[in-house]
């Protein structure tokens, strides 16, 4: 569950970078089209890994449960830090990548 939930805000956080006004908001400047669609592709990708790591986990019945939960917990948290604190919102994407093999090695 850690891990799903740890993909699954970094995701969201690409799926929100990806967009012109959040990216000119938290960055300063609008992405080029190759980045946009690298964000894009990279925030589908991370919500995709934080399903098979759920199903991983906990197996279908369950997994799925667990990876809606991780859904909206970290769509909920993204969506209340990004317009109160927005750098907290990036740094806290950030480290969810960074902290995520860790998460995948412990057993």
């Amino acid at each position: 569950m850690l891990l799903a939930l740890l993909l699954c805000y970094p995701g969201f956080a690409g799926l929100c970078l990806s967009m012109d006004r959040h990216h000119a908001e938290l960055l300063g400047y609008k992405p080029t089209a190759r980045r946009r669609g690298g964000l894009r592709i990279g925030g589908w990708l991370l919500l995709a890994g934080s399903l098979w790591a759920a199903i991983a986990a906990a197996g279908w019945g369950l997994g799925l449960v667990q990876w809606c939960a991780a859904l909206m917990l970290s769509a909920l948290s993204l969506v209340l830090l990004l317009p109160y604190q927005p750098r907290l919102a990036l740094l806290a994407a950030g480290l969810g990548l960074l902290v995520s093999p860790l998460a995948a090695l412990a057993p």
